[in-house]
């Protein structure tokens, strides 16, 4: 908009130039006294003079014969004229006349300056909404027409049946008479449901990409405003547009904004979000019908949705679109691997099984971080080392090589993350180890990584009960072999790990036979004034000491079967941590080389993780390093906390 200003003044002030350098006369003129000009009257060489009120203008004659022209003031000189009529000067008499442009101009100019300012800061009020000071209520959806940037479903990985549910409205958008001829109808919304990073908004930028039909796309925050009634209006603009292009379909990224529960917040609810809602409902599904116009949405809070925006005959079919699995990972790093030049020792499989709980957007960074690190060391191609760096940096974070430790903390260190990864060996049906180090990465001083061998769906009672004696690992050999008075708060967060696992297991998962198979989990979380606050509205005060006492007991006997484990195998729990303190790193090959008794046959200074990892399954992390890095991702991963 200042732009927009600043070259309308530009264009004002050069046609006012213009006008002035037209209407000054043209030729060079020379300012005559009024004495010298009548000298050269009686002389004769005066030819012409042209009076204009008080001013004249004419031309006259030197002794040379050269013409020159003159303008002087005139005098009050009744007998000018006269005098001029007898030394034979042609004499023209002329009144001057005011530019109409400039007299308008000139009184209309205050006028035009207060409204251009009035409409400069009416745009700027409204952000340059689409009509300018009369388009407030206007949608702001964006139709999509052009193939610039192009998303088909060739780029759209991991969602096989996602894909199918939406290419079938494009579809019967092509041709309705395929789905209309035995009596069926098309859903009149599509709702993308998902975890963050899964690829809903991507999924949808495809459907513009796939379908020959229009396609608006707005986000559910663009209807809410400050003032009641604009949002429901801007739906209303918003589905008389689409009826125009029917059929057509209407994207609408992040719908939670506006399609959140009614009455719910402080003070009963938001009177303009919920008049923006009804809106939506009566358009969608209300007396009158909307023909070919199809709205889809994506949100990642469908829990907070209204019921009403859920029902049949709105959003219809509610498509969720999670985590991939294996097979989906693949298919995504091989589309993000498309513009990145690979090296031969690639392996995109053996990436995607350490990947496990990744997101569509969790694997474009993977990838984007190994080309950074590429780059980093002038390397020509991205190498497997250059996964592997970056995958160690995406799920645990950046190695602070800068950090100094003393070799009392280091040792503590090697033997707290040995304990970790010796009592997982020798718990049943623990993930397999994967690597165990002692270099500080994040706000971890060590790491102990395992890897599932294949995608996990669940977990069995005794999985979970291993998981948590190996949480409690490296506290009980810090006990061991310190002694009770030297443990430290390196393991604040599998403490806090362990609690919530043991609570889950009680309150969740029916794993405890005083309580049943009951669930006691419901509202036992609600976040105050930014902290979160157990409560559980729906207990006794005699059930929730019951509970308190069964989840101790689950931390009491997994922390009596680490110590147990630690204590019989003490001479291996030495050897892991010796080495550790030694090599810095050691993947769960080698592992498995010490407690056979066979010497690591690398040097000495090899302190990064070897990229030939094991490949019995997929990482599956869970730190303990005091910040949680991919919690959703079904795995585990346990060390000394900083």
């Amino acid at each position: 908009m200042n732009k927009n200003l600043l070259l309308w003044i530009v264009i004002g002030m050069t046609m006012m130039s213009i006008f002035n350098m037209f209407s000054a006369p043209m030729g060079k003129t020379q300012p005559l006294s009024y004495t010298a000009f009548i000298e050269k009257v009686d002389q004769g060489l005066v030819d012409d003079v042209t009076i204009q009120d008080k001013k004249a203008v004419g031309h006259y004659r030197d002794m040379s014969g050269n013409v020159t022209r003159f303008e002087l003031e005139l005098p009050d000189d009744p007998s000018l004229v006269q005098r001029l009529i007898d030394n034979k000067v042609e004499v023209k008499a002329s009144h001057r006349e005011e530019s109409m442009f400039l007299t308008i101009l000139i009184s209309w100019f205050p006028m035009l300056l207060l409204i251009g300012v009035w409409i400069f800061f009416m745009r700027q009020m409204q952000g340059g909404g689409k009509g300018g000071a009369m388009g407030f209520g206007k949608s702001k959806a964006k139709l999509l027409t052009e193939h610039k940037d192009r998303v088909t479903f060739e780029d759209v990985a991991g969602c096989d049946e996602a894909k199918q549910e939406v290419t079938e409205v494009i579809e019967f958008l092509r041709d309705p008479t395929k789905f209309t001829r035995l009596g069926g109808k098309i859903p009149k919304g599509i709702l993308l449901v998902g975890p963050p990073g899964t690829g809903k908004t991507l999924l949808g930028r495809a459907i513009a990409g796939e379908a020959e039909v229009p396609f608006y796309s707005i986000s559910g925050s663009d209807f809410v405003e400050m003032f009641v009634g604009v949002g429901a209006s801007r739906v209303r603009d918003m589905f008389e547009q689409a009826k125009k292009h029917a059929p057509c379909i209407i994207f609408v990224d992040e719908i939670d904004a506006m399609g959140r529960h009614r009455g719910a917040g402080i003070g009963g609810g938001n009177d303009e979000r919920e008049q923006t809602l009804n809106q939506l409902l009566v358009e969608m599904d209300g007396f009158e019908a909307n023909e070919g116009v199809i709205l889809v949405a994506a949100t990642n809070r469908p829990d907070v949705l209204d019921p009403a925006l859920l029902r049949p005959g709105r959003f219809d079919r509610q498509v969720v679109v999670g985590n991939p699995d294996m097979a989906g990972r693949v298919q995504i790093l091989k589309v993000h691997m498309k513009k990145v030049p690979l090296s031969s020792d690639v392996d995109v499989q053996a990436l995607a099984r350490g990947t496990p709980g990744f997101s569509g957007a969790d694997l474009a960074n993977l990838v984007n971080e190994a080309a950074l690190s590429a780059a980093r060391y002038n390397r020509d191609k991205v190498t497997n080392q250059d996964f592997e760096e970056s995958k160690d940096k995406v799920m645990m974070g950046a190695e602070r090589k800068s950090m100094a430790m003393t070799d009392e903390e280091k040792a503590l260190t090697a033997y707290h993350e040995a304990g970790h990864a010796l009592v997982g060996i020798h718990s049943p049906k623990h993930d397999p180890l994967h690597k165990v180090t002692i270099i500080p990465r994040g706000r971890a001083l060590g790491v102990t990584m395992n890897l599932p061998e294949r995608d996990r769906l669940s977990q069995s009672r005794i999985e979970l009960e291993s998981r948590l004696a190996s949480l409690f690992g490296g506290r009980m050999a810090e006990e061991l072999v310190f002694g009770p008075e030297n443990i430290t708060t390196g393991a604040g967060h599998d403490i806090q790990q362990a609690t919530k696992i043991a609570r889950a297991m009680v309150t969740e998962y029916g794993f405890s036979e005083r309580l049943g198979r009951l669930r006691f989990s419901e509202n036992e979380e609600e976040v105050f004034l930014g902290r979160s606050v157990t409560q559980n509205k729906h207990v006794s005060d005699a059930t929730a000491l019951i509970i308190d006492e069964e989840i101790r007991a689950f931390v009491d006997i997994a922390e009596e079967k680490a110590r147990k484990i630690l204590t019989d195998h003490r001479d291996e729990l030495e050897i892991i941590a010796q080495a550790l303190l030694e090599y810095e790193t050691l993947s769960g090959k080698e592992v498995s080389a010490l407690l056979r008794g066979e010497k690591l046959q690398r040097p000495v200074d090899q302190s990064t993780f070897s990229s030939n990892n094991d490949d019995t399954g997929e990482e599956d992390i869970a730190m303990d390093a005091g910040e949680e890095k991919h919690e959703p991702k079904d795995g585990k991963e346990t060390g000394q906390e900083s």
